[in-house]
């Protein structure tokens, strides 16, 4: 079987969407010809990778059996909602070039974000009489509005409506859509009418393994260890991440630990220089991010009240996967609210009162075995659901079935 791929995220790109679309390619790779149309490596830190930084607009690649057609398109040093529009475009427009560079293809995989994608998979779809899925890792126009990105003028939502409109054409062009979550997948239905499949992001449990892990060097203290590890963006809610830090800045007991990089790290950074009790680190290389995540007494994630199922945030697979509880707050009507209740791997706050997860924090630093109970209840989980052989196993086959239709 052929397969071609669209996205705009792609190796060495080594977190969120990137990283899901080089594993899926490099594991379909072991059994078909993957070939992927792409941009240059530029996320999180929205700035073309410095090993990519000096080749041409158009360049070739192979790795891991994949063949990489890659496009240089745009980045913006400030990422505003209107430059991701431009970025977007670029990407889009300069890609056509690589789909002719494609001479056959069963089937086409677009991801999305970017929704344009999609559009770029129809015109390869129609070209080669090939199946089109698209796989959406994120509703990116819905998150734009609910994150707050952009203003609520009557441009804007005309703007929008306009964008949605596109959105629907799109999908019902796919023979296939798929998405991360059972209520992204909800959405989805009410967006198309072709046929939809539940693909979740996956974890390895193999690779991110307490048992295997060893002390991370950005956690080398004796204190509790709380860390926040992943994009600093638009989604995560920092305004009460800083109302937080400041109920616990005289708490010597506790350290917090942020690593990542994204559109809002340089503000964050100067919001916590003056906490003795926060550190910053930049992201770490992924061969060492099972040590990072396993070195941590507890993970945190605050995401936005008003973001609920246009996203699954995948950094909480790793976090879970690491034997460690994770405490989450964000909408009462989360698919992440789903996960930690079902898994007892957690606990998870839909208000945002700084003094509540205080509270929790006590209770869990005075009672270790309930931390290991939490953490133990978290990786068994994700292990018997989102393991990645058993995710991708069953996509493969799927995909078997899609082609066959085709015939």
């Amino acid at each position: 079987m052929k397969i071609t791929i669209i996205g705009v995220n792609y190796f060495p790109e080594d977190t969120a969407t990137g990283l899901y679309t080089t594993q899926m390619a490099e594991y379909l790779a072991r059994n078909h010809e993957v070939s992927i149309i792409t941009g240059f490596p530029y996320y999180p830190v929205w700035k073309i990778s410095d090993d990519y930084s000096n080749q041409s607009t158009f360049l070739y690649e192979e790795v891991n059996d994949v063949k990489i057609y890659r496009y240089k398109q745009y980045v913006p040093k400030n990422p505003t909602f209107f430059k991701r529009i431009v970025h977007l475009i670029d990407f889009t427009i300069g890609s056509i070039r690589n789909l002719f560079k494609i001479k056959e293809s069963d089937v086409i995989i677009s991801i999305v974000p970017f929704t344009s994608s999609v559009f770029l998979g129809y015109i390869l779809k129609k070209r080669l009489n090939a199946k089109l899925w698209t796989h959406i890792q994120d509703f990116e126009f819905d998150a734009a509005v609910e994150s707050g990105l952009t203003s609520k003028s009557f441009f804007n939502n005309l703007f929008f409506e306009y964008l949605f409109k596109i959105e629907n054409i799109l999908l019902n062009r796919s023979d296939v859509n798929s998405t991360i979550s059972f209520g992204m997948l909800s959405k989805l239905k009410l967006k198309s009418n072709s046929t939809s499949y539940y693909l979740p992001n996956w974890v390895d449990p193999d690779f991110i393994n307490p048992k295997n892990s060893n002390t991370h060097k950005y956690m080398l203290s004796d204190k509790f260890k709380i860390l926040y590890s992943g994009n600093i963006g638009a989604k995560q809610d920092w305004g009460f991440f800083i109302k937080f830090l400041d109920y616990n800045i005289n708490n010597d007991s506790i350290e917090i630990i942020v690593v990542g990089d994204g559109a809002k790290k340089d503000w964050l950074l100067n919001k916590i220089k003056d906490y003795n009790n926060v550190i910053y680190y930049p992201p770490v290389p992924f061969e060492e991010l099972p040590d990072l995540l396993c070195s941590a007494d507890i993970h945190i994630l605050f995401q936005k009240q008003n973001v609920i199922d246009t996203v699954m945030p995948s950094k909480l697979l790793g976090m879970m996967a690491s034997g460690k509880p994770s405490i989450v707050l964000g909408n009462n009507k989360s698919e992440v609210k789903k996960v930690l209740d079902e898994s007892k791997g957690g606990v998870y706050l839909s208000t945002r009162n700084e003094i509540e997860l205080s509270m929790i924090l006590l209770k869990l630093i005075k009672d270790k075995s309930l931390i290991i109970d939490l953490g133990n209840n978290a990786r068994n989980y994700i292990s018997e659901k989102f393991a990645y052989k058993e995710v991708l196993h069953k996509f493969d086959n799927r995909l078997e079935l899609l082609i066959g239709e085709k015939n």
